[in-house]
């Protein structure tokens, strides 16, 4: 293991990528920390319905990844997928604040999280091809840190108007569209792609051919994602519990806040850390902290317990999130990682989806109490497969 003073910088490029998702993170935050109060308060949806939309849009978004990540690999550019991503993201802003009826809100859900497929694998593949191997964990960490000041800072800017405008969810939709905008331009103009031989042969990289070059132990990640997606279903549950404690509708976003300066403050530690022992270690840690949070918001039903909880959720979240990145990096070939991260977000989504539908049954049907639960249940399964080797 290279010595902590040998280890070469963090490159320029990764913390431009890295305030580009801060100011997509408020952009998006702000609609989302307040959208299933908006659903629930404002247009009469069920959790279930929640669940649903909830669940479709993450899924659509883990599902795109895998076509713009071997879209990256066949054309061997990153940037200009990632950028358009990222302005379609911005673009969909607007239907939120004119949507009448859960079809649109839906349809914008549907439309910004393929935005965010379109983006998400070419822009990890771009962090691997930009981070040196020695630091790369410190580079998706720190990414992953600055996002999260964005998710933190746009709940808080979400409050703020709510309290200012008087409850008035669709004014605040509209202001989402700003930050949306300069995030692409950033990206645009900021970043530098490196150089890469564009005359030698393209083959398509979800050939059958080139998926045996995916190693047994990439897979094994793979598999360990998917079972620890159902594990962690959509933060949206994290608000409708916190709206359960009876504080004004205003303050629920705080429960997002809450989480997102924890998650800013450890993802960034944590991804030094990962360079530095053993990722199936760290990986049973997180999934630990990640039960924890479970079972104490499953049994709170103060605003005191909720806020321990879902700063436990937090931690797990710094924890594991750079991590399966990196551990998807570690295990893919060079000209096949938008594809490698393709593959591991299309599984993720699938599983995203059943997850958050049937966190939103459970609710529904049992209650809050057992949403919880059985997202603990999960954990145990995910422990279960870690404590197995990879194929």
């Amino acid at each position: 293991m290279t010595p902590t003073h040998d280890r070469p910088p963090i490159p320029r490029s990764i913390w431009v990528l890295g305030f580009v998702s801060l100011l997509m993170d408020i952009s998006s935050e702000m609609i989302h920390a307040l959208l299933p109060l908006f659903m629930v308060t404002v247009l009469g949806a069920s959790a279930l319905t929640v669940g649903l939309v909830e669940g479709l849009g993450e899924a659509t978004a883990l599902i795109v990844k895998i076509f713009s990540g071997a879209l990256s690999d066949y054309l061997g550019r990153r940037k200009p997928l990632a950028v358009l991503g990222y302005t379609l993201g911005a673009l969909t802003k607007p239907l939120f604040a004119i949507a009448p009826s859960i079809g649109l809100v839906l349809t914008a859900r549907v439309l910004d999280r393929v935005g965010k497929g379109i983006r998400g694998a070419p822009r990890d593949a771009l962090i691997t091809d930009i981070s040196p191997p020695e630091v790369r964990g410190a580079a998706f960490g720190l990414r992953q840190s600055l996002d999260t000041i964005g998710a933190l800072l746009g709940p808080l800017l979400a409050i703020s108007l709510m309290l200012i405008w008087a409850n008035d969810f669709r004014a605040v939709f509209w202001v989402a569209v700003i930050p949306g905008l300069m995030a692409a331009g950033l990206l645009f103009f900021c970043v530098r792609e490196p150089e890469r031989d564009l005359e030698e042969e393209r083959t398509n990289p979800i050939h059958r051919d080139n998926l045996r070059r995916l190693s047994k132990a990439y897979w094994w990640v793979v598999a360990v994602g998917a079972v620890f997606t159902l594990a962690r279903f959509s933060e949206a549950f994290l608000v409708l519990r916190a709206e359960q404690t009876g504080i004004a509708l205003a303050l629920v976003p705080l429960v997002m806040v809450a989480m997102n300066v924890v998650y800013a403050l450890s993802a960034f530690p944590f991804g030094r850390l990962s360079d530095r022992m053993s990722h199936r270690q760290l990986l049973v840690w997180g999934l630990l902290v990640l039960c924890l949070a479970d079972l104490v918001i499953a049994l709170s039903s103060g605003w005191v317990g909720l806020l321990l909880g879902v700063a436990l959720w937090g931690v797990h979240m710094g924890m594991t999130q750079g991590l399966l990145a990196c551990m998807v990096a570690d295990t893919a070939p060079e000209d096949l990682r938008g594809t490698a991260f393709g593959f591991f977000n299309l599984v993720s989504g699938i599983t995203m989806l059943v997850a958050s539908v049937l966190a939103g049954l459970l609710w529904d049907e049992l209650g809050a109490d057992y949403t919880f639960y059985a997202g603990a249940i999960f954990c145990i399964a995910s422990l279960t497969m870690l404590a197995r080797k990879p194929l």
